[in-house]
């Protein structure tokens, strides 16, 4: 007796507990695809992600396409990793390109007060690397944007590079950022990083001169980070002018994608870094105060929300 195979495709959106943005979810929110086969002795089949692409690729995609990549940086752990959880998935919602997630730190010293506060708090709540990696394994295969790990060097070396890199990979992370690491000493921790399909981006700054600006920007993989201002991250009035020159000598030098950070945070900033030419904006100090100012984590995530949607709106 012949036995029926019927075989049933649905497309549906991401189940999530947090607010989508109306006017991008159609087109941001992550898509699954459940296909289900009915029959007497087969269960039905559960649905799985698409992968998330890596910065490269990310970039590469948005080029085609005359898009500024949105690169927002929270802090996790602040005010709570289930917070966190939830915001990164506010986040993608809302259009974010790339999403840089902060490793809690006692020393940060590449980060102003608003940062330093939220390590600070975090690691109060018990936000070690160990429990954010756990929370990112969970999290990361229901989002549709790549997420880049900044740490500083410490967190590394206690575990040893190739450790290191061997859970980030099994979390899924796709780009590291380690700021407080020199050129010179970025050998080790690009070639492990390479042999498990992470990125380490690095970073240029106001005061790095041009022959090794080009240096840096060789090393530097998925995108090179233009530090937009001298000094700590933190929200600042305005954006540097001197940054236009910045983009300008360093795209002499590389054709790789470039993202500046630290002092933006506003719509209007954003669109201006978009306008001289830039290939990604990072919003740091501004994302991680929406959520620190909030009376409520629920409060914080709706306000993350509707400032992460006028950043994204100021973009081209």
């Amino acid at each position: 007796m012949g036995m029926a195979l019927v075989v049933r495709t649905t497309i549906s959106f991401l189940p999530s507990k947090h607010r989508i943005c109306p006017s991008l979810a159609t087109t941001t929110t992550k898509r699954f695809i459940a296909v289900s086969i009915s029959s007497p002795t087969m269960a039905s089949l559960k649905a799985s992600p698409v992968p998330a692409l890596s910065l490269s690729e990310t970039f590469s995609r948005l080029k085609k396409q005359g898009k500024v990549a949105f690169i927002p940086y929270i802090t996790a752990g602040d005010p709570d990793l289930s917070t966190t959880a939830e915001a990164l998935k506010v986040l993608d919602s809302c259009g974010s390109d790339i999403i840089e997630l902060g490793v809690p730190f006692s020393d940060p010293l590449a980060d102003g007060p608003v940062i330093q506060a939220a390590a600070t708090r975090a690691l109060a709540k018990g936000a070690n690397f160990d429990a954010i990696v756990a929370m990112l394994r969970e999290v990361i295969p229901q989002i549709s944007c790549p997420v880049a790990l900044f740490t500083y060097y410490n967190p590394i070396l206690r575990r040893g590079v190739e450790k290191f890199m061997d859970i980030l990979h099994d979390a899924s992370v796709k780009g590291l950022v380690v700021p407080d690491v020199p050129l010179e000493e970025t050998e080790i921790l690009r070639k492990e990083a390479t042999k498990k399909d992470i990125e380490l981006v690095l970073l240029t700054t106001p005061t790095t001169p041009t022959h090794r600006m080009k240096a840096i920007a060789d090393a530097s993989q998925g995108f090179l980070y233009l530090v937009s201002s001298t000094g700590v991250t933190g929200a600042r009035a305005s954006v540097s002018e001197s940054v236009q020159t910045l983009l300008r000598d360093i795209k002499e030098v590389t054709d790789k994608p470039v993202a500046v950070g630290f002092g933006i945070s506003k719509p209007e900033h954003v669109s201006q870094i978009a306008e001289w030419g830039s290939d990604g904006v990072i919003v740091g100090s501004a994302m991680v105060k929406v959520l620190a100012e909030a009376k409520s984590p629920d409060e914080g995530l709706k306000n993350l929300e509707t400032f992460t949607k006028s950043l994204k709106d100021a973009l081209p």
